[in-house]
Formats: structure tokens, C-alpha cells, sequence
């Protein structure tokens, strides 16, 4: 009995701590774990797993649908934009076919002139021909022996037919080809004619501009060539024997140095460096050593005491490379810079681009003639029709163009380019300063032949050396009226003598001719 005893005991002993052992381990953090899964959800074995999957799936998609979405952008993009370029290469063997099936449209001038028509002859041969010849050969181009000028650049849209669907139909149906677009220029073939007839028989290149809206208004270059004989002239114009460079276009592809005209930056330079720049002051002898270089005026004219105005109307080198030697070059190379130095010029025209080398590296000795607008420094005639536009809009840039618009056959508009701002450089009242400078240019200083009764000019005179034993390359840029201005040039004529002798006077033919036909 008493062992009996024992043992319920010792077993009821053990039945308390097992409870008490399991209530222990129900219990976490102070709670049942009965109560705490009653409040989970249900696990299910393997979702994280499963839900990594997904994950990884939709990060796929998203890429492939974003990868979609780029590829159909790009392909907006070029059927709105860029199909035209692509087809408009030389390269692209769907010209051909195109000319197979459409006549080659015209280009005309703003005034409504033909410049260049596609006749058929009376063996069904098709010839491009240019009934002005030679004044328009560099912008306008050739068809033959490799296209140029807007016969390249505006090929696609000559060779594009967008008349009546009906008509185009009835012409395929007939055996006929379909007429191409008209390029319509903003081309005035009075300043175009004026140009050409003013520069004459010297080397030398002319752009007009309209400095409000960019237009390219006469653009001519020369020497030039009859693009109507092309195919006989062309083995000549290869050999070059003359030196002649015929085939350039001198006014987008020649490069000078920009002589005095320079002096607009070097000017504008030390304005900003400088605002007390009226109580400068310098005493001319007609040379100077500057940085142990010698600078020498033009024929060693003395002018005497003079400020920044006056040494700007008379051209004075010495005043200006005494100026020079005192600016900071970093400052004057972003300057520079700013107005389409050593960058790409807003155009579709072939060009070559300027370049100013100055740095704050470069040898001192380098300044005197840098400012002067000599040393290394190169600019074509476009840029420096772009800069004196600039100035002449209050600071703003615009970007340049020489087509208004296309059209049909009939005379429907297909495409309007409109005027387009490529960026502010300077503010209006520097450009002020700057215009008051060069109008005193014209009226006191080394332009006087530009004054008249009828409307002013403001403009800067240069003459570029090249070559000791050469006369200098004459330039003017300028525009008119100088306070409202509706016109610009950029004019050079190459190893002539000084700007204000040789340049100046075809600037004057070009503005009587626009003010006398407004």
C-alpha cells in the first residue's frame, strides 16, 4: 500500500510538470502563441518564393515594354524629322528612284525669280538649268558632277511631288512623271545681283542677312562658275591651275582673319572688364611695343589723343593692343567663345568652322596681335555676318536660313520655315554701346563714305594682313538703319588694300539698292 501510494504520486509529480513545461513553451513575449496565430494570416509553404518569382517577371517587363516605348519614339521621331535627311544622302540609292518618277522642282527667289528649272528635252532627256549662270552658283549649287548648295540640302524636297493625289495618279497612269516641290528662297535677286556686280572681278565672298529673323538675303562668292557648263568646265576646276579655288564657296567656307572688325569683341571685352571704359584715354604715335611686340597703325597714322570711341572710329591698332595687353584672356576666350568661336554655327550650310586659340597658356606676345584681329585668329564671312546681326538685334542671335517655304505645283504651302532664336549673347545695352560705336564709324572714322542723307549705317571697317609681301584682305561688316536695323552685310575682298577703300563700297551699292526698291 504505501509503495502503491508512492507511485501515484510520483506520477501525478510528473503530470504537473509536463503541463507546466508545455504552458511555458506556449507562451512568447508574454502571450500565447494560440492567441498571436489566431491573428495571422494563414501561411501558405513556398510564397516568398512564389512572390520573388513575380518580381522578377515584372522588373522584365517593364524593361522590354520601356525598351518599346524608346524604339517607338525614335521611330516618331525620325518619319517626322529625320526620315528626309537619311533619304536626302547622296548616299541613299532611293534618290534615284525618286528621279525616276518625279520631275525635279524649282528654286526660286523671294521676289518670285526662277533659279534653277528642270527642262525636258526633245529627246526626253531632262536638264537643270540656271538662267542667272554664275551669280548664284555657291548657294543655290549645281545638279551635275555631285550636288551643292540648296540643289544638296533641299534634294529630298525637289524630288517629292505633293500635288493633287487625283493628278498624280492620272500623270502615272498617262506614262507622265509627277512635278516635284518648289523650294521658295529668301533670296532677293536684286541684292544677290547688286552683290555680285559690286564685288566684280575680285576674290571675295558677300553675305546680306536680315538680322530680325536670320534670313540669308544674298549670299555670293568668287571666284565663281557657270553651273549650266559644268560638265565642260569641270576638268579646269579640278586642276585649279589658276589658283582660283572656284569650287569653294568663300563666303561659309573661307577662312580670314577677321582684321579690325575684330576689334567689337576687343571692345565689348574690356567694357565689361571695365565699367569706367569712357575715362580711358591713349595717346597714338602711330605705333607702339606692347608685350615686346611692335604694332604699327595703318601707315603709321598718328591720331593722337584719343578715347575707346575714338580709337574704335579710326581704327587705331596701337590704342587696341594697348587695351588688349590689360584683359583677363580667360574671360575674353569665353567671350569668344559665346559668339560661336571654335563651336559649330547654327546652319545646315557646308562650312569650316572659326577658330580663336587665345588662352590664359598662350604667350603674352600673342595678345598685341590677337586683339588687332591678326595673329592666328580665322573667321568666315557667315560668322561675321552672324556676329554684326547679333549686335544689330539687341544681342540676340538668330539662327540663319535661306529657304521660306515649300510648295506645290500649284502654288499650295507644303512647309513654312519660320524665324528661329538660337540664343541671347550680349544684353541690348551693350549692344547699344556697340552700334553707337560703329555709327561713329560711319560718321567720323574710317567709313565716311557711307554717309547719307537718306538713312544711317553703323559698321566697322578692317583690313586683314595675310602676307608680308601682299596687300591686306579688305573687309566691312555693318548694318542699316543703325536704329532700327533691317539689314546687314559681311563683306571681303581678298588682297585689295584697306576695308574702308575696297569693302565699303559694295556695302553702299547693297543698301542703296535695298532702300531704293522698299
Amino acid at each position: 500500500m504505501i509503495i502503491l501510494k508512492k507511485e501515484k504520486v510520483k506520477r501525478k509529480t510528473q503530470l504537473n510538470k509536463r503541463k507546466k513545461d508545455y504552458k511555458s513553451d506556449q507562451l512568447i513575449g508574454g502571450k500565447n502563441v494560440d492567441d498571436a496565430e489566431r491573428n495571422q494570416p494563414e501561411e501558405k509553404p513556398g510564397a516568398t518564393k512564389k512572390e520573388q518569382t513575380n518580381k522578377e517577371i515584372m522588373l522584365v517587363t517593364y524593361i522590354f515594354i520601356g525598351l518599346l516605348v524608346l524604339v517607338l519614339a525614335y521611330i516618331t521621331k525620325f518619319m517626322i524629322s529625320d526620315s528626309s535627311e537619311v533619304i536626302n544622302n547622296a548616299y541613299n540609292g532611293r534618290q534615284d528612284l525618286l528621279s525616276e518618277q518625279i520631275i525635279r522642282g524649282d528654286i526660286i527667289s523671294s521676289d518670285d525669280k526662277i533659279l534653277a528649272h528642270t527642262v525636258t528635252e526633245k529627246n526626253g532627256k531632262e536638264k537643270r538649268v540656271y538662267p542667272y549662270g554664275s551669280m548664284f552658283t555657291h548657294i543655290v549649287g549645281r545638279f551635275s558632277k555631285g550636288k551643292t548648295g540648296l540643289e544638296a540640302s533641299e534634294n529630298f524636297h525637289l524630288l517629292t511631288s505633293n500635288n493633287n493625289a487625283i493628278s498624280k495618279i492620272f500623270r502615272e497612269l498617262s506614262g507622265e512623271k509627277n512635278i516635284g516641290d518648289n523650294i521658295i528662297t529668301t533670296l532677293d535677286s536684286e541684292l544677290q545681283k547688286a552683290a555680285y556686280n559690286a564685288l566684280g572681278n575680285y576674290k571675295g565672298a558677300v553675305v546680306v542677312t536680315e538680322p530680325a529673323s536670320g534670313k540669308i538675303l544674298a549670299m555670293v562668292s568668287k571666284p565663281d562658275y557657270d553651273p549650266n557648263n559644268i560638265d565642260t568646265l569641270w576638268e579646269d576646276l579640278l586642276e585649279d591651275s589658276d589658283n582660283n579655288s572656284a569650287l569653294i564657296n568663300r563666303a561659309t567656307q573661307g577662312l580670314y582673319p577677321p582684321g579690325s572688325t575684330f576689334k567689337i569683341l576687343t571692345a565689348l571685352e574690356y567694357m565689361k572688364e571695365n565699367p569706367d571704359y569712357k575715362k580711358y584715354t591713349y595717346n597714338c604715335v602711330g605705333k607702339g611695343k606692347f608685350n615686346n611686340v611692335t604694332i604699327n597703325c595703318y601707315n603709321n597714322k598718328v591720331h593722337g589723343k584719343e578715347d575707346i570711341k575714338e580709337s574704335f572710329a579710326k581704327s587705331c591698332n596701337s590704342s587696341f593692343a594697348n587695351i588688349g595687353i590689360t584683359l583677363d584672356i580667360s574671360s575674353f576666350r569665353k567671350l569668344c567663345d559665346s559668339f560661336l568661336f571654335n563651336a559649330p554655327l547654327p546652319t545646315n550650310l557646308v562650312y569650316n568652322q572659326s577658330s580663336f586659340v587665345l588662352t590664359k597658356k598662350s604667350s603674352k606676345t600673342e595678345i598685341p596681335q590677337t586683339v588687332i584681329g591678326q595673329g592666328k585668329t580665322q573667321i568666315t564671312p557667315l560668322h561675321n555676318a552672324l556676329i554684326v546681326s547679333t549686335i544689330a538685334n539687341g544681342g540676340v542671335m538668330m539662327k540663319p536660313y535661306v529657304v521660306d517655304h515649300i510648295e506645290n505645283q500649284n502654288g499650295n504651302i507644303i512647309k513654312k520655315y519660320m524665324p528661329e532664336i538660337y540664343k541671347t549673347i550680349i544684353t541690348p545695352d551693350e549692344a547699344g554701346i556697340l552700334t553707337d560705336f560703329m555709327t561713329e564709324v560711319v560718321k567720323h572714322g574710317t567709313a565716311t563714305s557711307l554717309k547719307n542723307d537718306n538713312y544711317t549705317v553703323a559698321g566697322k571697317t578692317g583690313s586683314a594682313e595675310y602676307k608680308e609681301d601682299k596687300p591686306a584682305h579688305a573687309w566691312f561688316i555693318g548694318f542699316a538703319p543703325a536704329e532700327k536695323p533691317e539689314i546687314a552685310v559681311s563683306i571681303i575682298v581678298e588682297s585689295v588694300g584697306t576695308g574702308s577703300e575696297y569693302a565699303v563700297p559694295i556695302a553702299s551699292d547693297i543698301f542703296e539698292t535695298y532702300f531704293n526698291n522698299k
